[in-house]
């Protein structure tokens, strides 16, 4: 890379160039410095109910392994044989009382302490040090609502003042009740784009569904014009981000005539939690920077799990009441499968729009463009009654306030 990322990103004047999706020695400095200096989410509680549960994840691109400790404890460590560097763990999750890596049979326990070794006294001579082999763990875990973020950096903020004012739209979902649980297995599948595209459009890009969308709000059965839209963005110094709008927009939480009679009390329950402003009008899309974005109404929540600049990973789940009937929960999931999955009629608009950029850069003379980021520059203020900085909804301010982030990161600072 010849230019200096400054060179690259510019939000002061509103320009990113196209390179920063597609370079390979940007995707590798991004593995250090953006997600090793970030928290990133792991797993909600409710996936590891049990002492011994566990499920597998990534960190950036370093596979990782989460356990309930027992007693409200969780650990995370990389999944990783000491040894010769096989996964210790191979299942998407599970209850266990040890990981044993199936190459040479080496045994960790449930915080990644290197148990057992075969051949201890004769092949290693009762010579080998288990204390100083075990696996590399993630030094620093917080359970924020129910969600489990890590670290791999001893100097970040914590999470509480990483989240800063975010925090307060965060909670519009990750404390709308008393108890929250995730409903269902998780939705996973691959989209060739980089990371940045789906984490960048739930911070700042509500502009694009009128466009994008229109097809599948009219097969959802609404009839769709253009809306004369009333809402704001927040952005955030920590490159965090949301859009929610303050009038009437489309509903797409249609789960149902079985759901009904829950949502009249369960709504009157959530404005007497979180108050009217949040509980119904905080329902637009989110990012929490780096890659971990929700959007209320359809309640589902996901990471965008990088595989190199060209391609990423996606985890979405469903979050729901814990306390709601069974028949709601699964009226619950089936509607943000219906929207926000895999097969989505959302998702595979937005999926589809990343991916076709993504496949543009394959040209030499695309990856040396600047993208255009200066809806709304200079127009950022307060807003009574919602925290940090706020501009109209039609806004790429929080855009801008995550390429911010990404280059004071790219830059050395934490």
């Amino acid at each position: 890379m010849s230019q200096t990322y400054s060179q690259l990103v510019d939000p002061a004047e509103g320009r990113v160039n196209a390179s920063i999706y597609a370079d390979e020695a940007i995707y590798e400095a991004e593995m250090d410095r953006v997600f090793g200096q970030s928290w990133l989410f792991l797993a909600h509680e409710s996936m590891l109910p049990k002492r011994g549960d566990y499920l597998t994840t990534t960190m950036g691109d370093d596979p990782v392994v989460v356990v309930n400790k027992g007693g409200g404890e969780f650990a995370a460590f990389m999944n990783q044989c000491r040894h010769r560097g096989m996964k210790i763990c191979r299942a998407d999750q599970g209850n266990a009382r040890a990981f044993t890596c199936s190459y040479h049979g080496w045994v960790y326990d449930m915080q990644g302490n290197l148990t057992q070794v075969p051949h201890e006294e004769d092949g290693y001579l009762s010579a080998l040090d288990k204390g100083k082999l075990g696996a590399q763990s993630v030094p620093r875990i917080v359970s924020y609502r129910g969600f489990l973020f890590g670290t791999w950096s001893t100097s970040l903020p914590e999470f509480d003042e990483y989240l800063g004012d975010m925090a307060w739209y965060f909670d519009s979902f990750a404390d709308r009740w008393e108890r929250s649980e995730v409903l269902g297995a998780p939705n996973r599948w691959t989209i060739d784009c980089n990371w940045k595209f789906p984490s960048e459009q739930f911070a700042t890009d509500v502009y694009h569904a009128e466009t994008s969308h229109v097809s599948a709000l009219i097969a959802q059965g609404g009839d769709w014009v253009t809306p004369e839209t009333k809402g704001l963005q927040f952005s955030s110094p920590g490159g965090h981000g949301t859009g929610f709008y303050l009038d009437d927009a489309p509903d797409m939480t249609n789960y149902g005539e079985v759901a009904q009679e829950y949502r009249i009390e369960s709504r009157a329950r959530e404005i007497e939690r979180l108050g009217e402003t949040r509980a119904i009008h905080v329902r637009g899309h989110n990012t929490v920077f780096p890659n971990f974005s929700f959007l209320i109404g359809t309640n589902t929540f996901r990471v965008w799990h990088p595989r190199g600049p060209h391609q990423i990973e996606v985890m979405a789940w469903t979050l729901g009441d814990a306390a709601a009937p069974d028949e709601v929960k699964d009226a619950m999931r089936r509607n943000a499968l219906r929207t926000f999955s895999a097969g989505g009629l959302f998702e595979a608009e937005d999926g589809e729009n990343w991916s076709e950029i993504q496949d543009t850069l394959k040209g030499r003379r695309a990856r040396r463009s600047d993208f255009d980021f200066t809806m709304g520059l200079g127009a950022t203020t307060t807003t009574p009654g919602f925290p940090g900085a706020t501009s109209n909804i039609y806004s790429e301010e929080a855009g801008r306030a995550f390429y911010r982030r990404w280059l004071s990161l790219m830059e050395g600072a934490l």
